[in-house]
Parts: C-alpha cells; sequence; structure tokens
C-alpha cells in the first residue's frame, strides 16, 4: 500500500486544486457581463427616431390646441387643420372666404389632431406598437407616403357613409388602424415570437388571401372588426370618453392598409448577415 508524501513539520498543508486548476470553468461571470453589455446596447425605448417624432409632434399640437390657443385661435385650428365630410358636398371654388385650399390637405393633417389625452395616448400606444415594425419594413420615405394615403383613404371612406352631415373628423386612428393592417400582412408568423420580435420586420409578406390562413392574424381581424362594430352599435369599449369615435373611418384605414401593403412593401427585404 502507497504511502502519501509526507510534508516537513510545521509546513501549511497543501491547498486543494480550484476548479480552474482542474480544468473546470464557470462561465456566470462572463454570462453576466454579456447581460450588461446586451442592456447596455439596447435602448430602453427601442423606437425609430422619425417615429419618436411624429409622436412628439403629436403631443405639442394636442398641448398647443387644449392649453395655449384661446377658444377664437381653437376654431381656427381646427378650421385649417381638421377634416369636415360637409366641406366636399359643396363647389370647392364657391366656398366661404379664408378657406383657400384647406380642403386639400386637411384629409391628411386632421390625423396629428387629437381631443382628449386619452384619445392621444391610445392612439399613440397602438402607433409605437404596430407602426415601428412597419417604418423598419418600408423605411422613411414608403412611411410618408403611406401616413398621407392611408389618412386620406380614412377620412374619405368616413365621408362616403357620413356624406352631407356636419361632421369633424380628428385622430391617428385611421392611420394606426392601417398600420395594423400592414402589420397582418408581415409581422404575424405561423410560429414563433410575432410582431415583438427583433426582426419580425425582415418576415416574408403574406398574400391577401394568404394572411387569413395564418390563425393569428384571422383572430385577431375578427377580433378588431368585431370592436368596431361594437363601436357603430355605441357600445364603447375603452374609457368613457363622450366623443363619438369614427368607426368606419378605422375600417377605412384597415382596408387601406391589408389590401395594399404590397404597394409599399420593398422588393426584397433579407436579413443582414451577422458576423
Amino acid at each position: 500500500m502507497e504511502k502519501p508524501p509526507e510534508t516537513p513539520w510545521g509546513a501549511p498543508p497543501p491547498e486543494e486544486e480550484t476548479p480552474a486548476q482542474r480544468g473546470i470553468h464557470h462561465d456566470h461571470g462572463i454570462n453576466d457581463y454579456n447581460r450588461r453589455e446586451s442592456q447596455r446596447r439596447e435602448p430602453a425605448i427601442n423606437l425609430p427616431g422619425p417615429l419618436l417624432v411624429i409622436l412628439g409632434l403629436l403631443i405639442v399640437l394636442f398641448v398647443l390646441d387644449a392649453y395655449v390657443l384661446s377658444d377664437d385661435m381653437r376654431a381656427y385650428f381646427l378650421l385649417q387643420l381638421a377634416f369636415r365630410p360637409l366641406r366636399y358636398v359643396f363647389p370647392l371654388s364657391g366656398q366661404g372666404q379664408g378657406q383657400g385650399l384647406v380642403w386639400l390637405w386637411t384629409p391628411v393633417t386632421y390625423s396629428f389632431l387629437h381631443g382628449s389625452v386619452e384619445h392621444l395616448a391610445f392612439n399613440g400606444l397602438w402607433l409605437a406598437a404596430f407602426g415601428a415594425p412597419v417604418f423598419r419594413r418600408i423605411g422613411f420615405k414608403r412611411f410618408v407616403v403611406f401616413w398621407a394615403l392611408s389618412a386620406a383613404c380614412s377620412a374619405f371612406f368616413h365621408a362616403a357613409l357620413s356624406w352631407g352631415q356636419e361632421t369633424i373628423l380628428i385622430g391617428a386612428s385611421g392611420v394606426v388602424s392601417a398600420l395594423m393592417g400592414a402589420a397582418c400582412r408581415f409581422a404575424f408568423p405561423a410560429s414563433g415570437t410575432g410582431m415583438f420580435g427583433r426582426d419580425v420586420h425582415f418576415l416574408p409578406r403574406q398574400g391577401i388571401v394568404g394572411a387569413m390562413r395564418n390563425r393569428t392574424v384571422f383572430i385577431f381581424t375578427i377580433l378588431w372588426f368585431l370592436g368596431n362594430v361594437l363601436i357603430a352599435l355605441g357600445i364603447p369599449l375603452v374609457g368613457g370618453d363622450d366623443s363619438a369615435i369614427a368607426w368606419d373611418a378605422h375600417i377605412g384605414g384597415f382596408l387601406f392598409g391589408y389590401l395594399l401593403f404590397s404597394a409599399f412593401d420593398p422588393v426584397v427585404a433579407t436579413r443582414p448577415d451577422r458576423a
């Protein structure tokens, strides 16, 4: 039987080998470092810069309209920027003095105005959620055109169903609905992380009919239309705002975004290679 090596009297006992000396390495420190680095690289508000500018513009215009302008100036502000379907019933050349070309830009500018904090917050949250993936996919120029055309489509869809009525349309709901419709064409894969994934804007575009075969898109669309039908019947879904909700503008916007998204979508959308 082999004897263990003796140590001199008074010498400290041999130290036990560390895990590293035995070839066992723990990567907790490395993982913690990578996690901290990842958190540093990811901004707290991960939205495209131009989208943040739009959200800021919505807030500034609301504060200006609600808290800064006098009643007379507010009426003029709405006259110049809000959409009025009744304006298009009469010949544009014979309209009152001082209106100028408001008929030309109000089908777009109305989408930047909001009537209450709840109205602004609701549209702002959905704009951030659905506007970000669409913006990242189609880019700044296409996004601007998409906003303008979807706002106009929503406004005139509302006007067609409210022809001859004295209504005033404000709010980004029509544009937000169009962004929802556009997102349904690419941002809801059959499996995976869905529209909240980091690279969701690189997913392939689905066809108009094919997207409805996607269970997530189908259920989302049914619930969305059901909600607007309830609003049309006078049943509010969120909050206690007594102002009328332009459900028809919502539908016009959603149809625009869903049916015409391919006209704005780049021909090739590929995931960039990563080193």
